[in-house]
């Protein structure tokens, strides 16, 4: 049978094993506190890529025909 010591007085490395026992861990809960980004604040990273949006290519597709003409229509 082993003597009882009180926790405050063991040795670091045997509060370490005895923590490291009763630790748990979350499993697939987050605990990190998460809330939605307020719209009406000032948002620098927003600002900053307008430049960038400014300067892209588009991504549609655009037709270029050399040889069209404009016809004249009869009803």
């Amino acid at each position: 049978m082993e003597k009882y010591i009180p926790y405050e007085k063991l040795s670091k490395k045997e509060k370490r094993k005895i923590d490291a026992a009763r630790r748990n861990t979350w499993g697939e809960l987050n605990p990190v506190t998460r809330k939605p980004q307020n719209s009406k604040a000032y948002n620098r990273n927003k600002s900053r890529n307008w430049k960038r949006d400014a300067h892209e290519i588009s991504s549609g597709i655009l037709y270029y025909f050399p040889q069209a003409t404009a016809r004249a229509v009869s009803f």
